[in-house]
């Protein structure tokens, strides 16, 4: 007898736990890796090469009632940066730059999420790359949410643009013939 009250209690105790977080408008996004792209251009010479990071994930809560209360965590695999050009990505791994062997992760945890103006966001965080961390802020469009490609699931979108000086992060190898500043683009999908 006592187990089977148990059995019907434990259920109901998980969705009291739970229901705070839905009362007060939290929802909770995992970046669909997917459907995400994490895209770099840096200045070669005289033209831009591109490129991107395969391996992202993370997880992005947003407090609808009130968006200061709202992070971000995320962690990229730096050994999956591709640019097309197997050679090319393999120096970038090197201790030239990215060094993964030592250093196999970016990653970004906020600290602050301040709204501008419908829509748009500002988040401030603690990004650490190459085994350097620095406060950024970026500016993020919340291009809201619709219905998943499963039935029953709800997708978010998120987009952002920002730049970085990579000598910054002690990755000053080539600076003249590479540029320094990096052109940073995020679009992330997320599931809900």
């Amino acid at each position: 007898m006592r187990n089977r009250s148990l059995r019907f209690l434990l259920p109901a105790i998980a969705f009291v736990m739970v229901l705070p977080a839905a009362a007060q408008g939290v929802d909770t996004y995992t970046i669909d890796a997917v459907h995400s792209n994490i895209g770099f251009k840096v200045r070669h010479l005289v033209s831009k090469v591109t490129g991107r990071f395969a391996a992202v994930q993370g997880k992005i809560m947003v407090d609808t009632k009130d968006i200061t209360k709202s992070s971000v965590n995320v962690t990229i695999d730096a050994a999956s940066i591709a640019t097309g050009n197997d050679g090319r990505d393999t120096h970038l791994k090197s201790p030239d730059f990215f060094d993964v062997a030592t250093y196999p992760t970016l990653t970004f945890k906020s600290t602050a999420v301040k709204e501008v103006s419908k829509g748009m966001l500002e988040v401030t965080g603690t990004f650490t790359m190459h085994g350097v961390s620095k406060t950024i802020t970026i500016p993020v469009a919340n291009l809201g949410t619709t219905a998943g490609m499963k039935p029953g699931t709800v997708v978010g979108g998120f987009e952002g643009n920002l730049k970085l000086t990579r000598s910054d992060y002690g990755m000053g190898k080539m600076v003249g013939p590479l540029g320094d500043e990096v052109e940073i683009s995020l679009n992330i999908e997320a599931d809900k």
